[in-house]
């Protein structure tokens, strides 16, 4: 190995602390450790021994500072008086995490571990520590051995202690006060606790990460299930792919193991799948490995032991294959602890954790996770959707065909379920009713036509006959006109259709005139009819491939088709109000869709309302939905958005009853969109649009509805600024987003880039900002793809990259220049690249540069001045450009004085300024001030502080070239002026703070 000399050492050692965590980092530090320790250099080698103690500690190698930290306590007995203040102190704080590390570590036995704490007691005593974190280190380690009563005393003797400069932070101690609730099974308790650093009142490098994911289970078992879900959101993009939070991990996916999440637990077990190996941290191991083991234990328990995990030591393992080794070493690493112990506890915790049983049955998180396949039972059939009931007595079995029964009659949603109940207890009957075969057969007959099976015609028209040998021809005359609805739909030809249709209808006049559902027969028959010739006149009027060949061409065409379909529903309505209402409301609907069509929002208005309300009447309310979002729609767009609240919030209510996934989501995220338009409803949006992603997840739209209702739920977070779960939700749902055309894309990038910029990510966000600005590149306005280029500007430059911010500024500039629409971010551009240009240095040369910069934003402003001589906002930029000149000019006096007297000057230093020069750019530095402060002036009082802020620059200018006299003359001046203003136009701090300005000049005059 090559020897390190003493400044390579000193440059790794810089470069490794600012490394990532994990094993390649401590390699490092161990390297270096040994370079120093070669060396000879005491000073350099403490230093490497502490770098190596901190790389340990924030890996899953903690256990390992027990070495370095005993050679840099021998290095401390050997010459105390070596070690600075602040070396001391990092050695007494260090000796905590090795009392940590030493309870963590098995192999060491418990006698030594004892030693360890006394070693430190002693040592805290002499050094005149508190015996706060000792107690503390006591508690834990007799919590792991059993002796509960020790712990308690340590606990209380912990409390009691003074906190002093070897006192963990609050925020941790907090949490290790939590967690110790949590054991002795007081969950309120814990979360009162750690109440101040979930609200992040208190906060460290390692809080609120640790306790967010702490809190997880106890809020589940407390109810408060909505606070779980924020935290596991907001908690998990903390701790993600951070070594040290491993165990924190291990929560998170034990969480969506036990809340109906299993998918996204799966999918957080994959990004860590690195880490599922055998950690050299024992308790990590048994923490972060415990928890995926509730996530693989309940996917057992799924039936879904076969489904594909995660490699273990480079052997992919299928479910089941990884819960046997996991569970295996982590009963073996349970089995350690308790030998060094003495007790059963850590293997007994264990296993219970491992078989838990979930606290929520389906809590819907907000992010998009892929749905795992459907599991299977031991036979390899599909499970059954419907649980079979605990009865099966024939009086109840009779029960439960009249319940289906009614429930198909007014077409109740739940009646496929009902029926799904009655095939599975029909082989358990003594005798076979023909009637209920023969409904059961229509059930599926009907089914098959729903998803356009090509049997169904068969179907129906067996069941057809089975009804009419039983005598139950009201029954076929229903199967009868479904066959015409299935041969449409199987395309066939316009003429076998109508026939088919005329058959229908035929056999519902038969119907006896005494048979109740006689009209409504006759009236499905004749709206079935108006649908469906509808199509057939369309599919006549058009050739093969779907070109027209007959009729009324183009748009003209369709009036016409759309005036003669809504002449005949209008007809309809008017000759079965009063047999039929529910099929009314069906036609109302259909009416109001074709009004739609027409381009006529307002009547169409009237005909949904009085739809649904129908429906209601009739006993139908699932059937009102449909025609209340639509109606809410409508009125959205017509900006009535009190009424469209109204007819949202009144489906939703009717919806109740409703089985379809895919209709219970499409009104929540109706409801969502109407409340966050509204304003002021963020938290209630977000609750009706994460149901709604739930829902459309369950009915496999997930990337289309469910991502949808994801971005409102993001907007929604965001507009109550829960901004980490804002960028949590879009960020899962983000592939799905950008399949929904370019307008879409460059909404949700730079969506996203705003909130990562919140977040203070500035790299990911300008990546946003510059992937949107691309897709909008080829776009006829300009403006969208410069205003985008303008925030990765903005953003680039936050985060320290000039070079990157610059280009993109280049970029805006011209994307600006070319629309002239926008001088305004022209301007801001403009005094960016000035401000840019004076990150590196601060030279003649540089400032030159950046006067120009501003020149030109002063041109800009003034050219639009002249064509809009009255625009305010104009104004006001024009007199922030001069200042910010002035700000310039003033860091350029201000550096190069700096280097007045410096020898050892070279072009990347300013040249020193002359006497003269230093004066002439003052005079121009306060002739800008005063420009800018005239400017603000004319204003008004709106622009005080604005103002206030140029008269203090340029009055301490004035003082400097020596005439404070003349400072204080326009202090004085505008003192008066704001006298004499109204008071309310007045803020409070101007006149104390302006006055205190006047004093402060002339005691420098005087």
């Amino acid at each position: 190995m090559t020897t390190l000399t003493h400044e390579e050492i000193v440059r790794g050692l810089a470069e490794n602390r600012e490394a990532p965590n994990g094993a390649a980092r401590n390699a490092h530090a161990e390297a270096l450790a040994g370079a120093a320790e070669a060396v000879g250099d005491r000073a350099l080698f403490r230093e490497a021994l502490d770098n190596l103690i901190n790389a340990y500690l924030y890996s899953s190698e903690s256990p390992k500072i027990l070495v370095p930290f005993a050679r840099l306590l021998q290095e401390y007995d050997k010459d105390p008086a070596a070690f600075s203040e602040w070396e001391t102190h990092s050695l007494f704080w260090q000796f905590k995490w090795v009392a940590t590390a030493i309870a963590d570590s098995p192999g060491i036995p418990l006698e030594s571990a004892t030693g360890w704490l006394e070693e430190m007691e002693r040592r805290y005593r002499l050094a005149g520590y508190s015996e706060r974190p000792v107690r503390d280190a006591e508690l834990w380690l007799a919590h792991a051995t059993g002796d509960d009563e020790r712990a308690e005393r340590a606990f209380r003797s912990w409390l009691a202690a003074e906190r002093d400069d070897m006192s963990d932070c609050q925020a941790c101690e907090l949490g290790g006060q939590g967690h110790y609730a949590v054991l002795r099974g007081d969950d309120a308790e814990a979360l009162e606790l750690w109440r101040p650093v979930l609200t992040g009142e208190l906060v460290c490098a390692e809080e609120p990460h640790r306790v967010l994911a702490s809190s997880l289970l106890p809020l589940l078992r407390l109810g408060r299930n909505d606070e779980a879900r924020s935290n596991h959101l907001r908690g998990y993009r903390m701790a993600r792919g951070n070594e040290s939070l491993l165990p924190s991990v291990g929560k998170h996916i034990e969480f969506c193991a036990l809340t109906g999440n299993t998918s996204r637990g799966l999918e957080i077990l994959a990004e860590h799948a690195s880490h599922v190996a055998p950690l050299a941290n024992l308790d990590d191991r048994l923490a972060f490995h415990g928890g995926i083991l509730v996530l693989l234990h309940r996917l057992r328990e799924l039936g879904h032991g076969d489904l594909p995990a995660v490699s273990y030591e480079g052997t992919p393992r299928t479910v089941s294959g990884l819960y046997e080794v996991l569970y295996a070493g982590c009963l073996d690493v349970a089995g350690q602890f308790d030998a060094r112990n003495g007790t059963a506890r850590v293997s007994e915790r264990f296993r219970a954790r491992v078989v838990r049983e979930p606290l929520a049955a389906d809590l819907p998180l907000g992010v998009r996770s892929t749905g795992l396949p459907r599991p299977t039972n031991d036979t390899g059939k599909a499970a059954p959707a419907v649980p079979a009931p605990d009865a099966a007595t024939p009086n109840g079995f009779a029960e439960l065909v009249a319940r289906a029964r009614n429930a198909r009659d007014l077409g109740h949603p739940g009646a496929d379920a009902l029926w799904a109940e009655v095939a599975l207890r029909l082989d358990a009957q003594p005798a076979a009713d023909p009637l209920v075969r023969a409904d059961l057969a229509d059930q599926q007959a009907l089914a098959a036509a729903r998803r356009g099976a090509q049997e169904a015609r068969e179907l129906l028209a067996a069941v057809r006959d089975e009804y009419r040998v039983l005598g139950r021809a009201e029954r076929a005359a229903l199967a009868e006109l479904r066959m015409a609805g299935a041969a449409a739909q199987s395309a066939a030809a316009p003429a076998e259709v109508r026939e088919l249709l005329r058959a229908a209808l035929r056999s519902a006049e038969a119907l006896d005139h005494a048979e109740p559902l006689r009209a409504r027969r006759i009236a499905l028959a004749e709206l079935s009819a108006i649908r469906l010739e509808s199509y057939l006149r369309s599919v006549e009027a058009s050739g093969p491939g779907g070109h027209h060949q007959h009729g009324h061409p183009g748009e003209e065409g369709q009036e016409h088709a759309h005036g003669e379909l809504a002449a005949e529903l209008a007809s309809f309505i008017a000759a079965h109000e009063e047999a039929a209402p529910d099929v009314v409301a069906e036609a109302e609907e259909m009416s109001g869709r074709v009004t739609l069509a027409q381009g006529d929002p307002e009547r169409a208005l009237p005909l949904l309302a009085t739809s649904a309300a129908r429906a209601v009447t009739a006993g139908r309310p699932w059937q009102a939905v449909d025609p209340l979002v639509l109606r809410a729609g409508v009125l959205m767009s017509l900006d009535r958005t009190e009424e469209a609240e109204q007819a949202a919030r009144s489906a939703l209510e009717h919806a109740a009853e409703l089985t379809d996934a895919e209709a219970q989501g499409a009104v929540r995220l109706t409801l969502a969109d109407i409340l966050l338009r509204r304003g002021g409803t963020a938290a209630e949006a977000a609750e009706h649009a994460l149901t709604a992603a739930h829902w459309f997840d369950r009915a496999g739209l997930g990337t289309d509805g469910g991502a949808q209702a994801r971005l409102l739920l993001a907007r929604a977070y965001a507009n109550d600024e829960r901004t980490v779960e804002a960028a949590e939700v879009l960020q899962s749902t983000l592939p799905d987003l950008l399949e929904h055309g370019d307008g879409q894309t460059v909404f949700v990038r730079e969506f996203l880039g705003d909130l990562l910029r919140r977040l203070g990510e500035l790299r990911p966000a300008a990546e946003q900002y510059l992937l949107a600005a691309e897709v909008a590149k080829g776009w006829e306005d300009p403006r969208p793809q410069a205003s985008l280029a303008q925030s990765a500007a903005d953003t680039l430059d936050d985060a320290g990259l000039a070079e990157e911010a610059v280009a993109a500024y280049e970029r805006a500039l011209e994307l600006h220049r070319r629309t002239g629409a926008d001088p305004v971010a022209e301007v801001r551009v403009l005094r960016s690249l000035a401000w840019l240009g004076l990150r590196e240095e601060i030279t003649a040369t540089a400032v030159d540069l950046a006067r120009g910069r501003m020149g030109e934003a002063a041109a800009v402003l003034e050219a639009a001045l002249a064509a809009d001589p009255g625009a305010p906002a104009l104004r006001s930029e024009l007199a922030q450009t001069w200042h910010q000149l002035a700000q310039v000019l003033d860091r350029y006096v201000a550096t190069a004085r700096e280097a007045d007297g410096d020898e050892d000057i070279d072009d990347a230093r300013p040249t020193p300024l002359s006497p003269a020069q230093v004066d002439a750019l003052r005079r121009e530095e306060i002739e800008l001030w005063d420009r800018s402060g005239r400017t603000y002036a004319e204003l008004g009082p709106d622009h005080l502080r604005d103002r206030f802020q140029c008269l203090n620059n340029a009055a301490w200018t004035e003082q400097e070239r020596g005439d404070a006299e003349a400072g204080a003359a326009r202090v004085a001046a505008l003192i008066e002026e704001v006298r004499a203003l109204a008071e309310d136009e007045v803020p409070d701090w101007l006149l104390p703070s302006a006055e205190r300005l006047l004093t402060q000049l002339k005691g420098r005059a005087g």
